[in-house]
């Protein structure tokens, strides 16, 4: 198993190749390899603080028999040779080994200071090399910077590259919030075992081009459920208020409207446009087929929008949320658009002249623009001065 090891960063700005030079102001050096997670404590068995060529190759060796994949052991042998290095050029150095805790944190920080302080109490260093196996141990730094200079800092990587050590940290993360954090693990393993269980049952009984329509379901409605915040609102009902109700009855009314909507446009279409021979694309484009069914169903279809939309207004209000200005802005522009989508159908089954229509929506705009300063302003007023983001 190869270690790639970054340069040295001086803080005196010299470099690893030149090492330090005899002439350097510190004769007592101490090389300090960190395993801020305690690895060679909870692996190894070995209690840290370990002071001594000898007993850190033995704590090395006992690690990489443990676990022979740990990083920590590269940054083990690392210090070991920069401390021979130093003593063959004449420093008197010792090189030794503190460990944090497994969850990290603040004991396990504490426990590392405690520890560099039990090692300086035995041996005075003037100076120290820290040798650690990322970017994690380095988090220490200001701790034992209090307590003595770092003059050399040095990284020993595993992987062939820093990049690929940090991609497959962060990737490690996010999979780990996908399987343990319920917000995503619902849908990111719930659905797609929901797909696989199944598909499976129907493979079993025969069934594929059932599991395909199945599985097409279960995905399609999962994503109408997250999209609309369906989970959210069922959830809710275990801690049912009055807003709640508010807006369960206001979405039932709603949709049965919507679902009448449909039925009314449909029952408006003259049985006569339409022929046995006609496609799915010759009815779309067939202009009094069109006009007829958006004529039947614009206004059960307003209405039942419009009730989904009041009822979460009157939550918000009863709530105090600065959102129901949004809410009667979003009622103010469904009702500016009623009367042109009426003379669009108009348009489709009479023909008449498209010009009503864009003055219709130029008036819209205009009066949406002087709802929403209104609105605005009585919002920030009845705040006190500023607008509340929700």
């Amino acid at each position: 198993m190869s270690a790639i090891s970054d340069a040295n960063e001086f803080q005196n700005n010299v470099s690893h190749n030149s090492s330090l030079s005899k002439s350097s102001t510190h004769n007592r050096i101490l090389v300090l390899c960190i395993d801020r997670d305690d690895d060679i404590g909870s692996k190894g068995g070995i209690e840290t603080p370990i002071v001594g060529r000898d007993h850190c190759i033995n704590a090395g060796i006992r690690l990489a028999i443990e676990d022979p994949e740990d990083a920590d052991t590269n940054a083990i042998f690392a210090a070991i040779k920069s401390y021979e290095q130093l003593i063959s050029k004449g420093y008197e150095s010792e090189v030794a080994l503190v460990s944090g805790k497994f969850n990290r944190g603040i004991e396990g920080d504490e426990k590392i200071s405690f520890e560099i302080q039990s090692i300086l109490t035995q041996y005075k260093a003037d100076a120290a090399v820290l040798v650690s196996d990322g970017e994690d141990d380095q988090t220490v730094i200001p701790i034992i910077q209090s307590m003595i200079p770092i003059i050399s800092i040095q990284r020993i990587i595993i992987k062939h590259s820093r990049s690929v050590e940090y991609s497959y940290a962060v990737l490690g993360r996010y999979i780990k919030m996908l399987v343990y954090d319920p917000r995503y693990s619902k849908f990111f393993l719930g659905v797609p075992g929901a797909l696989l269980v199944a598909s499976g049952l129907a493979t079993v009984f025969g069934l594929t081009r059932e599991a395909i329509a199945l599985s097409l379901t279960i995905l399609g409605g999962a994503f109408i459920i997250r999209a609309f915040d369906i989970d959210k609102s069922l959830a809710s009902l275990g801690r049912p208020t009055p807003t709640v109700f508010i807006r369960i009855f206001s979405v039932f009314a709603g949709t049965l409207i919507i679902l009448a909507s449909i039925a009314n446009g449909l029952s408006s279409i003259p049985a006569e446009s339409i022929t046995p021979n006609m496609g799915l694309v010759d009815i779309i484009k067939d202009r009094v087929i069109v006009g007829s069914f958006v004529h039947g169903t614009i206004t059960l279809l307003w209405i039942g929008i419009a009730t989904i939309l009041v009822g979460a207004l009157l939550s918000n209000w009863f709530k105090g949320s600065v959102t129901a200005m949004s809410d009667i802005l979003r009622l103010v522009v469904l009702a500016l658009l009623y009367f042109p989508i009426l003379q669009f159908t108009s348009v489709l089954t009479e023909r008449t002249s498209p010009f009503t229509l864009i003055s219709s929506l130029l008036i819209g705009l205009a009066v949406t623009l002087v709802a929403a300063t209104f609105l605005f302003q009585y919002f920030r007023n009845r705040k006190g001065g500023e607008v509340l983001k929700h």
